[in-house]
């Protein structure tokens, strides 16, 4: 076997390894928030997901968060979801003024 094609096969090897660690902590994630969210907010997470990748994994950080910190008592509600989305993704209003002489 060539040096060349050992280092495709210990690449090939690590990528693996590094998809289905990724895939086992998506499945740990889902399951933790089929946990902690109702039915519509769980639905609202996943289209977030669908759309939004990186804010799905800041709010999913952030809902693990808050319960872990047990700020919640029972089952995230979509409104509540809703909340800490608008937190998350909070930009105060640009205002312009034009002053006139």
């Amino acid at each position: 076997m060539a040096e060349g094609e050992e280092y495709d096969q210990k690449e090939l090897k690590k990528r693996y390894a590094s998809a289905i660690r990724k895939m086992q902590e998506e499945q740990q994630r889902k399951e933790v928030l089929k946990q902690v969210l109702d039915a519509d907010a769980y639905t609202r997470m996943m289209n977030i997901k669908a759309s939004n990748e990186q804010l799905y994994v800041q709010l999913t950080n952030l809902v693990i968060s808050v319960i872990q910190q047990n700020r919640v008592s029972g089952k995230i509600s979509e409104a509540q979801l809703v909340a800490l989305l608008q937190k998350l993704t909070y930009r105060p209003e640009t205002k312009i003024d034009f002053k006139r002489k």
